[in-house]
Formats: C-alpha cells, structure tokens, sequence
C-alpha cells in the first residue's frame, strides 16, 4: 500500500466525526448518550454537541428518550433514524437475480426476484432497472436513495464497470453494465465482486470492533474469500482479491481444467456435490439453478443416508483445508461463512466444518479462528451490494480525511 502524500483540513476532520458519530450510533441497537460517545471518541462535549445537533437537523438521529445509571441527570439516548437513507442492491447470480432496497440500518425494507430468462443482458438490465424504479417510487421520499450497488461473480474491470468473461454469466460479458444501470435508473451505481461485497455487507452490520481481520468464505455458484484487514475491506489492484478457486483442498478430488487434482472450486461446486452424493440425474437437470437439488442433498445428509453424509463430511473438510491455509497467510481473527449455497446446506455444514477445523493439520497460527455465520442469509451479496453505497457515504475512515482535488 502506497502512504498518501494528501494533508488534511477542517471540513476533513469535520466530516470524519459526523460519520464517526453516526456509526457508531448505527451500531448500538439502544442508542448512545453523549456521555457514551464522549468515552469512546475522546471528542469534546462541545464538538459532540455540535456534531449530533447537526446530525438531527439533518435527519440522521433523534432523542430516543432518558436512561438513568444511578446518581445524577439521567442520560438523553441518541437513536439512529433508519429511514434517513436508503440504498439498492442487485446480485447477479446465475440462479436467480436479487434486488433489494436497504435502509439505513441495514435492513430489508423489500425484497425482489428475477428469474432468469435466457434474455439477452440487455433484456436483463431492463428488468433490473424497472425494479429498482419500482422500489424507488415506493418510498415517500425517492430522493433518499443514495444509489444502486451492483455485486457479480468475477472477474471485473470496476474501472469501466464490466463483467469480464464471468465462466457462469457469458452473456454479461463486456456489457457496460455499471453505466447503463446509473443511466437507466438516475441513480449512481458502484460494481463489486460478489465476495468483496459480501464482506462489506458483514462489516455494515457487525457491531463496532467485533470483525477487526477476518475473511468471508463465500459459497454461491463458486467459492471465493472476501477480505478485512482492521475492519476494512481487501479489494487488491484490480479490485479482483478473493479468487482462491485453484487452491488446492483434496489431492485425491476430482480433476479440475486447470490440470491439478482437488482444487477448491470444482470440488465445491454444486454438480460436484451432487454427483458424490449419487444425485446425479438431480446435477444433470439443474445446471445453472441446483437450489432445489441442494435442498434435498442436505435433508437426506441430516437424515442419515450414508452417500449424501459422506458427501457433505468431504465438503466440509476441503472448507476446513481452505481456511487453515488462509489463516496461515493472513493470520486472521474471524472467518464468516455464508453465500446462497451456504445458507442452504449450512445446517449440516456448519456443525461439520467446526468439527473438522481443529483436526485439520497444517494450522501455524498462534490463535484459534473464530467461525462465524453470516447474518445476511441467502441474499448476502445483494444486501451487500447496497452496503457498498451506504459505506462509501457513511463509514469513517482514516482515507475520508485527506484533501481531494
């Protein structure tokens, strides 16, 4: 990372305490005191009351009445206002295609579906945007969407805003997507790798501190990692970090088309499952949407049947193996398991990874990694996607104070 040669001034400072002041009003479910926020900002109480007053004015905060802690004035309780702002977020998935409108506490006001149609991305783009119009024009107030965020699978040119060759989403590819949907919707709009905006969606909602270096295994159409480091997300140069696809899990798994044997991706995938459960005419007529199929390989592991168990058992140790070589490299705090796949064979994966972790050899690290599910369920990378527009409107950060030209 290449340190910043920008200085700082007084609108900078300014700024960053009201979006400081507001998160961390955000993230406490029963509001703050001033008193409290004084503690944990070393603020003034001068500067704090300037700083809520005006987050009141505009909106973001109100007085959400009196607590009192024993001797002396009770406290005055400072609430966030979820209705302040809101975002939406799309995910582009090959089963089906999430929207959703998001306020600003992170949570679903709607929710909608697209089903995948074979149309051209052109077809697609005019169905999502005639959604997100309809989710706007809901709202009492349109003009409190900040914007549209967009999260797909990799890889991406974020810079231009295209898809670039996605395996699972050919159509997409080289489609100005990210321009045409701002142009379409009125709104502007950000383009994230599905698991980088997975990890921002958890971070959006986690409370203050507790995901500090953590990674997000993401389990959808394909399995990738999404990144933290000090609470704040790992895109990489191309803004393609995450793509661990060919680490290899099982040397005796199944072959991949990279050449090797057992690498995370193809033994993973939905059809790879299936077909070592003994699935295999379930594999052969959901291709692009296993979702129903999945359903069924995890009902019949919870209840007992041995090919299914032993196929999930199998899953669960490659995940095991992936995550301890990630630990190893970036001796992590957190791991955070969730995606469309995830959700729906958790209540057999989830014990099973836990299980498997501790016995997996080859961990060096000092410290025990910490799992944790997702609290975003199937439609993380969609509420994720919205996330990206309320975090790079709200979220403090140290970068938010440098002078911009």
């Amino acid at each position: 990372m290449m340190l910043s040669t920008r200085g700082s001034n007084l609108l900078g400072v300014g700024n960053y305490n009201q979006a400081l002041i507001l998160d961390l009003i955000r993230r406490s479910p029963d509001g703050m005191s001033r008193v409290e926020l004084a503690e944990k900002t070393g603020l003034s109480a001068q500067t704090l009351t300037n700083v809520t007053r005006r987050l009141t004015a505009e909106g973001f905060i109100a007085e959400a009445g009196k607590v009192g802690t024993g001797p002396g004035k009770p406290r005055t309780m400072l609430a966030l206002e979820p209705s302040a702002r809101f975002a939406i977020g799309v995910h582009l998935d090959p089963a089906v295609t999430t929207v959703v409108l998001l306020d600003l506490a992170g949570r679903i006001v709607q929710h909608r579906e697209i089903q995948p149609t074979g149309a051209s991305s052109r077809r697609q783009l005019q169905a999502i945007s005639a959604v997100a119009g309809d989710l706007v024009d809901s709202l009492p107030d349109p003009t409190r969407v900040l914007g549209v965020g967009i999260a797909a699978p990799g890889p991406l040119d974020t810079d231009a805003g295209l898809l670039l060759n996605p395996p699972l989403l050919p159509e997409w590819s080289d489609t100005p997507l990210r321009e045409e949907l701002a142009m379409t919707t009125g709104l502007p709009a950000l383009l994230e790798k599905d698991v980088i905006a997975a990890m921002v969606g958890e971070l959006w909602v986690t409370p203050a501190g507790d995901l500090g270096d953590a990674l997000f295994f993401y389990y959808g159409a394909g399995a990738g990692v999404g990144l933290s480091l000090d609470s704040t997300p790992l895109r990489g140069a191309s803004s393609n970090a995450g793509d661990i696809a060919h680490l290899i899990v099982d040397p005796d798994g199944p072959a991949c088309g990279c050449g090797a044997r057992g690498c995370l991706g193809v033994s993973l995938e939905p059809a790879t499952l299936l077909s070592e459960a003994g699935l295999r005419s379930a594999r052969e007529t959901t291709p692009r949407d296993p979702r129903a199929a999945l359903d069924e390989l995890c009902l019949r592991a919870l209840e007992g049947e041995p090919q299914p168990v032993a196929a999930l058992t199998r899953a669960a140790a490659r995940i095991a193996r992936a995550l301890v070589q990630l630990d190893n490299l970036l001796d992590l705090t957190d791991a955070v398991l969730g995606g469309p796949v995830w959700a729906r064979l958790s209540p057999f994966l989830r014990p099973a990874v836990a299980d498997a972790l501790p016995r997996t050899g080859g961990m060096t690290t000092v410290r025990p990694l910490t799992l944790r599910e997702s609290r975003l369920g199937t439609d993380v990378a969609a509420v994720g996607a919205a996330c990206l527009v309320l975090d790079g409107a709200f979220t403090a950060r140290p970068s938010h104070l440098l002078i911009t030209d």
